[in-house]
C-alpha cells in the first residue's frame, strides 16, 4: 500500500475554501450587476425627465412648472450620487473578492502541485520495485539455466566416462 498524500486534508480544505471564495465572488458580480443596473435606471430616467424638461420648456413653463421639473431632477440627481456611490463600492468588494478568489486558487495549485509530486514519486518508487522483481527474477532464471547447463554437461561427461549411451 503506498504512503498516503500527508497534505491531503489541507488540499481538501484549501479546494473548500476555493469554491466559498468563488461563491462569494458570484455573490459579489451579482451585487456589483444589480447597482450599476439601478444606477443604469435612475441616470436613464433623469435624461428623460431632463428631455421632457426641455420640451416642455420649448414650448413655454411657468415658474411652478419650472421649480417642480427643478426639484424633482434635483431630487433624481440626489438618488443618482448614492448610486454611484453604491456601484464603486460594489466594484472594490468585487476585486476584492477576485483577489481573494485568485489567492486561494493558487494555494489549491500548489497542493495539486505537490500531489503530483507526491504521485509520481509513488509511481517511480513501484516502478523500481517493479524492476527489482523482475531482474532478480531474469538473474534466478538465469541461474536456473546456468545450473541446468552445468548439470546437462556433467552428465554427459559422466555419459563418456562411464560408457552410456543415452
Amino acid at each position: 500500500m503506498p504512503p498516503p498524500f500527508h497534505l491531503q486534508p489541507l488540499l481538501d480544505l484549501s479546494k473548500l475554501h476555493l469554491d466559498e471564495a468563488a461563491r462569494e465572488l458570484g455573490q459579489l458580480i451579482s451585487g456589483e450587476q444589480e447597482a450599476s443596473r439601478r444606477l443604469a435606471i435612475l441616470t436613464q430616467y433623469r435624461d428623460e425627465y431632463q428631455a421632457q424638461f426641455r420640451a416642455a420648456a420649448e414650448r413655454g413653463l411657468g415658474p411652478a412648472e419650472w421649480a417642480n421639473y427643478s426639484n424633482f431632477l434635483a431630487r433624481i440627481d440626489d438618488a443618482i450620487v448614492p448610486a454611484a456611490q453604491a456601484v464603486a463600492l460594489t466594484q472594490q468588494r468585487t476585486l476584492a473578492g477576485k483577489q481573494n478568489w485568485v489567492g486561494k486558487q493558487g494555494r489549491v495549485r500548489a497542493f495539486d502541485t505537490l500531489a503530483d509530486r507526491h504521485r509520481a514519486m509513488i509511481a517511480s518508487q513501484e516502478n523500481r520495485a517493479e524492476q527489482k522483481i523482475t531482474d532478480e527474477h531474469g538473474a534466478r532464471s538465469h541461474a536456473n539455466k546456468d545450473a541446468q547447463a552445468d548439470l546437462l554437461a556433467t552428465l554427459m561427461a559422466d555419459k563418456t566416462k562411464f560408457g552410456i549411451a543415452l
